[in-house]
Parts: structure tokens; C-alpha cells; sequence
């Protein structure tokens, strides 16, 4: 497919909903999109035509899908540090850069920076025994420092036979063990900015996130009771980072509000985030948008929020075949005509993210109830698709 002759293309890497749900501002922005997927059929090559299949890993794959690009961006994280770097030394503009990427790519490496700029932080140590664990402490968390997400390579350790695991994990797969103190939390708490290579910002309303078994459930925007000078702290902060480690585009830095009214950096995500999806529909400008308009230098748009209060709330697969979601639509829209509803284009499967509803209103108790009925429906948790 031929590219816009007067606007210069985008190539994005991995083909999960993050690139997918860019392909609809990029289209408003007249953007052309290039696509690196995984496999045919995955959930961004759906709707980006222009799209390869290939191995992220491999470098010559890499610089024929960036070839004839501006800029190239990202769905994930996973793109090893030298592509980013042979990629940067060919000419393209990578963004966010390896340099600032790494430190979502490699969680020691984040918590050495962010301690050394004095960022709030839980305790933390590498850790590569189960001595060494039991010296750091119980209860503590131990991650994998590259390769997890939405829980996988992090475990809740009590003792030193629930090290076992997480040792053996970092072993095979190579990588180091990060042990950080069990923080005692009121909750968890997303801070999301926008940053483009002029400098310009912009600070997103804070939220709150309701995690299971490390999968984000819900997202509440702006998060409800967070004192005033709490939430401009964390958008400072989160700024701050973005300054400092010389991000290009969405910056999401998950945060845990403590009992006694601090913030602690939980962790960096530098791509769009599930915490933001709320956005879509709920501020002036998504996320999706402002990465895209970021990574192009573009001036950014407004974060403001459109409605008092925005709820997103994640479909997940449910432990049994609820036939087809788009069965859901006839019960959920005629319910809510409001409803604003999101699918990836993803088969089923238990625990699996296939989709999100965002419900916005004045009143959150009952945007709270509109999004987890849509998304309980949509899952086959209420009723049947049939009815």
C-alpha cells in the first residue's frame, strides 16, 4: 500500500490493541500507519493494511519494516536496547528512544535511575539467592527485571521456599531478580503524560486502578477522594520523569498511594496504557491521539476531561465459551446508549483482555454500574448472548 505522498509514515512495532486502537486517530490525522505484526490476524494487523509479519527480535526484519519511515513507535517494550540503537544509527527517529526505553524495559535499571533523581520509590535490591532475599526481608516481591506483564514474572514471597520459583523463572530466562518491600497501600493510582522531542507536555487527570492477580479491572477518572495537592504532586512527578529520562510520547507511571498520604513509583510504562484507555472517550484528547502526535512532534492536545467522571472497565475472557462478543451489542447498547464499547478483535480465552467499556456521567456510582454490567455482559457473566 502507498503511503500519503504529503505526510510522512509512522511504522509501528507489535500488532497487540495498543497499535490497533492507534489506527483511528492516525486516520482523523490523515497519519499513515506501517505495522510490524507478530502474526496474520493479530489485532492491530486487522485494521492497519500496510502491515508485515515478522520477528521483532531480528534486525533486518526491523529495518525493512522502518524503511521509508519518519518515525518509528511502539505497542510493547520488547524491542531489544541494539535494534533500538542500529535503527537510531541508520537515520530513524526511534520513539521513545533505547535510552530512555530501557528503563521500562529493565526494572533494576529503573530503580537505580529513579533513586538516583530522588523519585519516591518502594526499597528495592538485586537479589540472586534465596540468602539474599531472606536478608532483604519477608514479605517482599520479587520480579523478573525484564519480560513481565499483567503479573507474570512477579510473586508475593512469605518465605524461603516461595523463592524457589521466582529463582528458577530469572534463571532460565536469564535475566535478573529485583526484590522490593511489600508496600502497604490505600490503593493504586496512574499518573499519564504526553511528551513530544520539543518539550512540550502534557499531564492527564490521575486515576485510580483496581488491579487482580496483577490485571488492571478498572479505572475510575479522575480518582475519586485523592487530595488536590496529592494529585499534583504525582503529575509533577510523572512529568519530572519524562523530563529526565527523555521520553517521547505516552509515559504511564503506575503509583501506589500509601496509608499515610505519599506516592511510590510501582512502575514505567512507555507506550499507551491500559490506565489511559479511559481517555477514548472521556478527555478532549486520547491517549492514543497524543502519543501519535508526540512521537511526530506535532503540538499535543488537551487532556482535559469531557464529563465529571469517565469508568473503564476491561472485558476479560471467562472460564466458559460465551460464543462470539459481538453478540453482547444488542443488550449492552440498547441498555446504554451511552456506552462507549472497545473489542480488539481477539479469540477468547480465560483471564485474556479482549476488550474495555468506557461509561461517563455526572454521578460515579452510576457510570461505575453502567461499565461492570456492559463488561460482565460482554464477558457472559450476566445471562445469555442470545436473549
Amino acid at each position: 500500500m502507498s503511503a500519503s505522498a504529503d505526510a510522512p509514515t509512522l511504522a509501528v512495532i507489535g500488532g497487540g490493541q495498543l497499535a490497533r486502537m492507534m489506527a483511528q486517530p492516525a486516520i482523523a490525522l490523515g497519519l499513515p500507519l506501517r505495522l510490524l505484526a507478530e502474526a496474520e490476524g493479530v489485532s492491530a494487523a486487522q485494521v492497519i493494511p500496510d502491515h508485515l509479519v515478522g520477528d521483532y527480535r531480528d534486525l533486518a526484519t526491523l529495518r525493512g519494516v522502518v524503511d521509508g519511515c519518519a518515525v518509528v513507535t511502539f505497542d510493547h517494550e520488547h524491542v531489544p536496547t541494539d535494534h533500538l540503537h542500529a535503527l537510531e544509527d541508520a537515520g530513524v527517529a526511534v520513539r521513545p528512544g533505547p535510552e530512555a526505553l530501557v528503563h521500562a524495559q529493565d526494572k533494576a535499571v529503573m530503580r537505580e535511575r529513579l533513586t538516583d533523581l530522588g523519585v519516591p520509590c518502594p526499597r528495592w535490591a538485586v537479589v540472586s539467592s534465596t540468602e539474599e532475599v531472606a536478608d532483604f526481608g519477608f514479605p517482599c516481591v520479587l520480579k523478573t527485571t525484564r519480560g513481565g506483564y499483567d503479573g507474570k514474572g512477579v510473586w508475593l514471597v512469605r518465605s524461603v521456599e516461595e523463592c524457589a520459583e521466582p529463582l528458577r523463572v530469572a534463571a532460565e530466562a536469564g535475566v535478573r531478580l529485583l526484590a522490593e518491600e511489600y508496600v502497604e497501600f490505600r490503593r493504586e493510582l496512574s499518573a499519564l503524560v504526553a511528551r513530544a522531542p520539543s518539550g512540550q507536555a502534557a499531564a492527564y487527570p490521575v486515576v485510580a486502578t483496581l488491579q487482580v492477580d496483577g490485571i488492571c479491572r478498572e479505572v475510575v477518572a479522575p480518582a475519586p477522594d485523592l487530595d488536590p495537592a496529592l494529585a499534583t504532586a504525582a503529575q509533577e512527578l510523572a512529568l519530572r520523569v519524562a523530563g529526565e529520562l527523555g521520553v517521547t510520547g505516552i509515559l504511564a507511571v503506575e503509583l501506589f498511594e500509601t496509608v499515610d498520604g505519599r506516592v511510590l513509583v510501582n512502575e514505567l510504562a512507555m507506550r499507551p496504557h491500559n490506565t489511559g484507555h479511559w481517555s477514548q472517550d472521556g478527555a478532549v484528547t486520547s491517549q492514543f491521539e497524543n502519543h501519535l502526535r508526540a512521537v511526530m512532534d506535532l503540538p499535543l492536545g488537551s487532556p482535559a476531561p469531557r464529563e465529571t467522571w469517565t469508568v473503564m472497565v476491561n472485558i476479560l475472557g471467562g472460564q466458559h465459551d460465551t460464543g462470539r462478543l459481538y453478540d453482547g451489542y444488542p443488550h449492552a447498547l440498547a441498555r446504554d446508549p451511552r456506552l462507549r464499547v472497545h473489542l480488539y478483535g481477539k479469540s477468547l480465552r480465560p483471564g485474556r483482555k479482549v476488550g474495555h467499556v468506557n461509561a461517563y456521567g455526572d454521578d460515579l456510582d452510576d457510570c461505575l454500574e453502567r461499565a461492570r454490567h456492559a463488561a460482565a455482559w460482554f464477558a457472559g457473566e450476566l445471562g445469555d448472548h442470545s436473549e
